[in-house]
């Protein structure tokens, strides 16, 4: 799979690193090999991602998972900043130049090694906030990632400017192999935390090192004839939007973590990862794809709606009947994947399912702001948003994280619908096309998980644990695909998928 570190990169020419005309010939083929790549490495993946989490979840406690979370609520916010959205404005520019790349480069590094200083500098004060004095130190080591991130955004922004997806599925795989590899073998050698701890940073670095031999591109000097202005202010609303969303999807963990302990942090910050990370291997890694293939076509309306909602549909197709099976299996998957001292996740599980539900579709939104050029609007939406989450969280948490996990799973449906009412809005887009895009899979996994979910507890009281998933799993995808076919035009659209598949065979 790591054949590509073998050798040299190839050479290539300065201004081929730039150039994006000759993706346009073959774009369709691109983006539909990209995207089965991406799937396919996302998918082995997810296995890895599953098989680690079991075995660190069974060798470390949830009081392990929650210090790490309280030191993470800060230096994911953190990292907000490292790329400063720059390596989106690489991306959608239609023409940019080695000027230009090189001077965000070392805008870049010198915004990554501030944040690692102020990380350094944070340390304890968040020890402090949370009366954890173990925090500090695991700050001063995650600070690293910083440096070593702003070091490789523009290369990493390069190979997904020139859909080179082959090689950025190969990067991800090998630097989690690498992350879980150091993880599992701190675990085991009683390192507790500090598992979680080489797992980010073994991901982070790795990535970087990679990214550098393959891209073979070399920065120069920056320059203040660059012309950066209108890609610093792009970046800069993308930044802008980003603060405010992260702050208000971690609100929950920062309050939990204050009010109710590293405990409750551990069992809701879990259950929530745990939900999220089969549609995290779908939605970030297919936005590597499609965010390129939206910035060529962003001057061709009709083209560009073609597939934004096709790979809108494409992507809820996996995702939805995912979170429904697990909302139906919640009992049965949690013991397996996490063990009996974490059964206590299980009602916090459930009723955040409603907000993973609706989060495998919000992408929509980043793609239509950034592709098309309006990372202001995104900026200001994202304010709205924010404040709302602040309302629901502030509201609910002093009643329990049960309570908290309640309002956060009824509200989020009902706060991406109005986000992407408003993104199109102010675009080409419409949201009638939204809905055809989705509602045969959104209706056709409700179905099943609720038919699943209601003989889940006959079933676990006749069968063991893994006979009991394997009926649930047969159970819920026979549902619905069934569902799926008998709907109209569901048969239709299972051949394009097919005819995608075929597309594959073109230029390989």
């Amino acid at each position: 799979m790591f054949h590509f570190l073998r050798g040299k990169a190839r050479p290539v020419a300065q201004e081929q690193f730039f150039k994006t005309d000759h993706l346009r010939e073959d774009l369709k083929g691109r983006s539909v090999r990209g995207g089965a790549i991406t799937l396919i490495s996302q998918t082995a993946r997810f296995f890895l991602q599953v098989l680690s989490t079991s075995v660190l979840a069974r060798i470390l406690s949830p009081d392990d998972y929650g210090l790490v979370g309280m030191t993470t609520v800060v230096t994911g916010f953190i990292q907000i900043f490292k790329d400063i959205g720059l390596s989106n404005a690489t991306i959608q520019r239609p023409e940019i130049n080695h000027k230009q790349v090189s001077t965000l480069f070392w805008v870049n590094a010198s915004v990554g090694l501030g944040l690692a200083l102020l990380t350094i500098l944070l340390g304890p004060v968040v020890a402090w906030f949370y009366d954890e004095p173990k925090v500090s130190g695991i700050m001063y080591a995650l600070s690293l990632n910083f440096v070593f991130s702003g070091l490789g955004a523009q290369h990493e922004a390069l190979l997904k400017r020139q859909m080179r997806f082959m090689v950025l599925a190969n990067i991800t795989m090998l630097s989690m192999t690498v992350g879980v590899t150091a993880a599992v073998a701190t675990g085991v050698l009683g390192g507790g935390y500090w598992a979680l701890v080489f797992l980010l940073m073994g991901n982070t670095i790795t990535t970087t090192i990679a990214v550098w031999i393959i891209c073979g591109w070399k920065p120069g000097w920056p320059s203040k004839e660059a012309g950066v202005g209108e890609m610093l202010r792009f970046g800069g609303n993308i930044t802008g939007f980003s603060t405010v969303n992260y702050f208000s999807r971690n609100l929950d963990n920062i309050l939990i973590g204050r009010i109710w302990g590293a405990e409750a942090l551990g069992l809701y910050a879990k259950s929530y990862q745990l939900l999220l990370l089969p549609i995290h291997q779908i939605n970030f890694p297919m936005t590597s794809v499609a965010l390129p293939v939206l910035s060529r076509l962003q001057n061709d309306p009709e083209r560009y709606k073609r597939y934004y909602f096709k790979a809108i549909s494409a992507i809820t197709a996996v995702g939805m009947p995912v979170v429904g099976f697990l909302f139906a299996g919640a009992d049965q998957l949690i013991l397996l994947a996490l063990g009996e001292k974490w059964l206590e996740a299980v009602p916090i599980f459930r009723l955040l399912a409603p907000a993973a539900m609706a989060g495998t579709f919000n992408v929509a939104i980043g793609w239509a702001y950034n592709s098309l050029g309006r990372t202001d609007q995104h900026f200001k939406a994202g304010i709205v948003t924010a404040l709302t989450y602040t309302l629901v969280f502030t509201a609910s948490v002093r009643s329990g994280t049960i309570v908290l996990a309640a309002a956060y799973g009824i509200a989020s449906p009902i706060i991406y619908v109005l986000a992407i009412l408003y993104c199109y809005s102010t675009n080409f887009l419409e949201p009638i096309d939204f809905i055809k895009a989705i509602y045969r899979q959104l209706l056709a996994a409700i179905t099943a998980s609720l038919v699943v979910w209601g003989l889940s507890y006959y079933l676990a009281a006749n069968f063991s644990l893994v006979v009991t998933l394997a009926f649930e799993l047969a159970i819920f995808f026979g549902i619905y695909a069934l569902i799926w076919l008998i709907m109209p035009n569901g048969q239709r659209e299972l051949q394009e998928i097919f005819s995608s598949l075929r597309a594959l065979r073109i230029k390989k």
